[in-house]
């Protein structure tokens, strides 16, 4: 398995409890389809440096997991096709190669 970062952007207007229970629903995708979370880490509501669908400000979320390409695939799927999800992007984690510079 490799190790992965999400950073997600909540819909300002899902509330808190809603947000709470999407937080965990994102995270259960994960874990269902085989990988593991290391941590997740909410930055709070922000205000974006430009208008997004007529919003002006979001609810950041940064996942760190570990999974395999399968898990990613569908991940990215029900992250494109969550409508309380505005903007979201999957990075690879790649640590350095022992002895590199």
């Amino acid at each position: 398995m490799k190790k992965y970062e999400v950073m997600y952007i909540i819909n300002e207007s899902v509330e808190t409890e809603k947000r709470v229970e999407l937080i965990e629903t994102l995270s259960k995708i994960i874990t269902d389809n085989g990988g593991k979370i290391a941590k997740t880490d909410e930055w709070g509501m922000r205000e974006f440096a430009y208008h997004i669908d007529d919003m002006k400000k979001g609810y950041y979320v940064v996942t760190a997991f570990e999974a395999d390409n399968a898990c990613v695939k569908e991940f990215d799927r029900l992250m494109g096709i969550n409508a309380n999800v505005v903007r979201f992007m999957i990075t690879r984690d790649e640590a350095p190669a022992k002895g590199a510079k």
